[in-house]
């Protein structure tokens, strides 16, 4: 059985070879640029040019071919994509299954829609993999992963609010007074993978404080779990966060994950995101 992911899928060097995700990059694009969102990107170079640039970077999805090349070999694959509500990757990964049929012979690929991006999805590919160890059978996955997706929470603080003032999701005054009173907004990711607005925090020990009552809302079965930490150039703040989600919860395991080129994109450096 076989793991595939788009590029959102936030993965350490650790996770990479402990669950073995093929990873199927997504492309970024700002002026006359175009970046790979693959092992070979320089995050902070791609963040540079997009915090000096004037113009609103955007991203382009996998080819269906992208995905139908990953889909060999192994008889059963389960693909996790950023979520549908966004971007068309899932719609791809679907196609690619399709051509794949017409092509060979029909063998078992299933493509969860994980109704987020980042860290929630390196949380699927974590339960794909316990499962596959657990010699569950392929539909059972299914069944159980389609419970666990829908249980998922999904939260995150943007570094800065630049990507959404060039790309028009806000005016450009009201991003302005918002960046000078130092706001930094956190969202989540709704029911149906659409990003809707939670709560304007000013410091960061305030947004800290935050993610840890939001846990104390939406949280249950902690214990049974585990919750996922992934940030943009922000080490020190994910690693704070940690140590204060030890001190009020006794989750199964506690993972950090930087973020790499597409999840950079949107919450900017500083940027931080949690998912159990």
């Amino acid at each position: 059985m076989k793991i595939v992911a788009d590029s959102s899928c936030d993965l350490n060097k650790e996770l990479q070879e402990k669950l073995d995700v093929s990873i199927v990059p997504l492309t970024i694009y700002l002026d006359e640029a175009e970046f790979k969102d693959d092992a070979s990107l320089d995050v902070s170079s791609m963040l540079d040019k997009i915090s000096n640039s004037k113009l609103s970077p955007r991203s382009a999805c996998p080819s269906p071919k992208d995905f139908l090349n990953t889909y060999m070999g192994e008889e059963s694959i389960f693909v996790v994509t950023m979520t549908s509500a966004l971007s068309s990757t899932y719609n791809s990964a679907l196609l690619a299954k399709e051509l794949y049929f017409e092509e060979f012979k029909k063998k078992f690929i299933h493509i969860f829609d994980s109704k987020g991006s980042s860290v929630k999805e390196t949380l699927i590919a974590i339960k794909i993999k316990e499962l596959i160890d657990k010699k569950m059978c392929e539909n059972d996955i299914v069944v159980e992963m389609n419970k666990y997706i829908g249980e998922l929470k999904y939260f995150f603080q943007l570094g800065s609010l630049d990507t959404l003032i060039k790309n028009g999701r806000i005016s450009k005054l009201k991003g302005t007074v918002a960046s000078a009173m130092n706001i930094k907004p956190i969202l989540y990711a709704d029911e149906n993978g659409e990003i809707v607005h939670y709560e304007n925090v000013r410091t960061e020990k305030k947004s800290l404080k935050k993610f840890i009552d939001i846990i104390s809302k939406y949280g249950t079965n902690i214990s049974d779990k585990i919750i996922g930490i992934s940030h943009c150039k922000a080490g020190e703040k994910a690693e704070k966060l940690k140590i204060m989600i030890k001190e009020n919860y006794d989750f199964k395991d506690i993972i950090i994950v930087e973020t790499k080129g597409l999840s950079s994109m949107y919450v900017n450096k500083g940027g931080i995101t949690i998912s159990f």
